[in-house]
């Protein structure tokens, strides 16, 4: 059986297809988790902005 050049062009694409689909979906993950780590340090940055001033205020 020969392989056409197409055939090949043909998988080719459809495995990069995949590849890029699995790395989009990794991205998408990794952009949720670093989000929500930017909220938890903005919620500690809050606190401990607010900790100071009623130091500073008393």
């Amino acid at each position: 059986m020969m392989v056409t050049k197409k055939a090949v062009k043909k998988a080719v694409k459809k495995v990069v297809k995949k590849v890029v689909k699995a790395e989009k979906k990794i991205v998408k993950k990794t952009v949720k988790k670093a989000k929500a780590i930017e909220k938890k340090v903005e919620k500690k940055v809050a606190s401990a902005v607010k900790t100071v001033r009623k130091k500073i205020s008393k």
